[in-house]
């Protein structure tokens, strides 16, 4: 944290007596500009883009590692330095170490959770590319394509693009990103980022792993996030080395408990993170889960069911079939019964939720499920209800 953010954050405790100052800074969704604890990473990424100080483009590349781990946070930050070193999110990269003016590299950063498609993924390339607006309607998959590759050729550039979050249930896999650029020469270098081991997923590209963080590299992270986002001493040092400890190196799962034992204590109209903030914090992230990510990427519609069930008793929870008609009977979410049971049923396949088999069930025939988030479920209703109007 530099001197003016210092002198900033007194400025509002003074005036501003209150726990929380910045949600972001505590949000797990949200990456800062310069990420900690992730030097060694940062320098093995550097050095596989060197040639691009050089005006040429690096092989392709897939960083892997845990849920976490700082993959996202590293990657947006290096992406959006690479991209402003110039002045400008559309802005080259020159070198002047050759006699000829070398081609210009751009830097590109896209979410596959945000473009989940052929079309999603060359529209996020295309619009971060020129500068009018791409539409995203009345052009199609194989439009964009060609644009994509005249707008290389014309402009006689290269461009290396970070593709995020690749092989989950909703976005496209390893190989279907590197299929989407098969034809392009060497005009396009991707670096793709993603979970699973470079072998589970048929992987012949350059790899960089992400380890999950060291204890104490954890405790920093959360340090330096706190000391941003909440009040002076809002937690005890102690209370961040057992936070960093129950994390287990996932700084998602770390945050996301800060968060939701920040919101508790709030709620409660404590100055400071008591001991049952803190469990309650921590009991509102399930281990192991999925990232909240994941979750408010899902459509609006997906989400008003989620934000719905969360708000349902033990017995409207008791099987799939009576939370969906207890969904869809909650007012103002405008979907029938049949399509309230099918988004539940495709939440517990893509995991974000889970299906617990009710053993006591009395009848004939196969026992029911009820249905248990797997999400950090503290942070999730906060977040909705500081977003629109709708999932409120």
């Amino acid at each position: 944290m530099n001197l003016k953010e210092r002198i900033a954050r007194r400025q509002r405790t003074d005036r501003e007596p209150r726990l929380v100052h910045d949600p972001d800074a505590v949000d797990p969704t949200v990456h800062p500009a310069e990420p900690t604890g992730r030097g060694p990473v940062l320098e093995q990424l550097l050095d596989h883009l060197d040639p691009v100080f050089d005006g040429g483009l690096p092989p392709d590349l897939y960083v892997w590692g845990p849920k976490g781990g700082g993959k996202s946070a590293v990657l947006s930050a290096l992406f959006e330095h690479l991209s402003e070193l110039r002045g400008g999110s559309r802005s080259v990269i020159l070198t002047t170490t050759r006699a000829e003016e070398p081609r210009t590299t751009a830097f590109v950063y896209v979410d596959a959770r945000r473009a989940k498609s052929d079309f999603g993924l060359y529209h996020a390339v295309l619009d971060a590319l020129v500068e009018e607006s791409i539409p995203e309607q009345g052009v199609g998959t194989a439009q964009l394509r060609t644009r994509l590759r005249e707008e290389l050729r014309e402009a006689d550039r290269g461009v290396v693009v970070a593709v995020d979050h690749v092989g989950e249930p909703e976005t496209l896999s390893l190989s279907a990103v590197s299929d989407l650029f098969e034809a392009r020469g060497d005009a396009v270098s991707l670096v793709a980022v993603g979970r699973d081991r470079p072998e589970a997923v048929a992987c012949d590209a350059a790899a960089i792993r992400v380890p999950p963080y060291r204890r104490h590299a954890l405790a920093d992270v959360l340090t330096s996030r706190i000391s941003t986002g909440l009040a002076r001493h809002a937690l005890t040092h102690e209370q961040v080395r057992e936070m960093a400890e129950w994390a287990d190196g996932d700084a998602h799962d770390a945050l996301a408990a800060v968060f939701g034992a920040a919101d508790a204590a709030m709620r409660a109209g404590h100055r400071n993170v008591l001991p049952e903030d803190l469990d309650a914090g921590i009991e509102a992230v399930p281990k192991p889960g999925v990232s909240l990510g994941r979750v408010l990427a899902l459509s609006t519609n997906r989400r008003r069911v989620l934000r719905r069930l969360l708000k349902l008793d033990a017995e409207q929870r008791r099987s799939v079939g009576v939370a969906a008609e207890a969904v869809a009977a909650s007012g103002g979410i405008d979907l029938s019964e049949a399509t309230v049971t099918r988004i539940l049923y495709e939440l517990a396949e893509r995991g974000i939720t889970r299906r617990i088999t009710v053993e006591d069930a009395a009848g004939i025939g196969r026992p029911p499920s009820r249905l248990e988030p797997r999400f950090a479920t503290a942070v999730f209703e906060r977040l909705s209800e500081l977003d629109d109007g709708e999932l409120r």
